[in-house]
């Protein structure tokens, strides 16, 4: 019998990387999205055994019945990848370029979000002895990124992370994933191809791999996650060509 897993946020980027790969792992996928619904249904379609399920993680009866669409189509939850996220692309010097509401929005999706996804699957992933990873950033290290609340809720996760892994111990394993820039549609909707691009290159010249991160890239350490590491919880993951200990210039 296959495993099953649940990835949030799975219509582009990561979590579509994340999905496909765990799919030629031979896993069954529930994919998750919230608008992107023509996205989804492509990465449905690359996918074995999956089905789609349109929710927002940010809503908890929502993520209830995400979880619930899971259990009814295959009875069990063997990992659940927390990869829906928001954030607003503001400068870090521009503190009044956020608001309030800018924070609660980011934070509704990036830090409530997978405690209630978390919630909904505990019982499930308890008895199926699995695993929950988290797609952070390496901003909640640096306290950089698309804008401080960004950083600030990458942090949190992290925090999250670490308590989560030691009251749903022993049976489920919690890590996070911390990746650097990565080459997804999040930066150029964002940026534009052209400045998309030239961030890209601007990363790569700035850390000790001198490159910087695909989607299949992050996925592949999400799988290594929740099909190995077997004494590996509570930790936190860096896919960031080595952002983290890269010296100031």
């Amino acid at each position: 019998m296959s495993k099953i897993a649940i990835v949030t946020g799975s219509a582009t980027g990561i979590g579509a990387a994340t999905a496909i790969e765990l799919s030629r792992r031979g896993w069954s996928i529930a994919i998750n999205y919230s608008k992107s619904a023509e996205s989804a249904r492509k990465i449905h379609s690359q996918c074995k055994d999956s089905i789609l399920v349109q929710a927002d993680v940010g809503d908890d009866a929502e993520c209830r019945r995400l979880v619930k669409a899971a259990l009814d189509k295959w009875g069990r939850v063997d990992a659940l990848v927390n990869n829906a996220g928001t954030t607003k692309f503001v400068k870090h010097q521009d503190l009044e370029g956020l608001s309030a509401d800018d924070f609660l929005r980011i934070y509704r999706l990036n830090v409530v979000g997978p405690f209630q996804m978390v919630r909904a699957c505990a019982a499930a992933l308890k008895s199926a002895k699995g695993a929950v990873v988290n797609v952070s950033s390496v901003a909640a290290q640096l306290g950089t990124g698309s804008s401080i609340a960004y950083a600030a809720s990458k942090s949190a996760l992290n925090a999250m992370t670490v308590s989560l892994a030691r009251v749903l111990g022993p049976e489920v394993r919690v890590n996070a994933v911390c990746p650097g820039y990565v080459d997804t549609p999040w930066q150029w909707n964002a940026l534009g191809a052209d400045k998309a691009r030239q961030a890209a290159e601007r990363y790569s010249a700035m850390v000790p791999l001198r490159d910087y991160a695909r989607p299949e890239d992050v996925a592949d350490a999400i799988a290594w996650l929740l099909e190995g590491a077997r004494q590996v919880t509570g930790g936190t993951l860096f896919i960031d060509g080595g952002m983290h200990i890269a010296v100031p210039r």
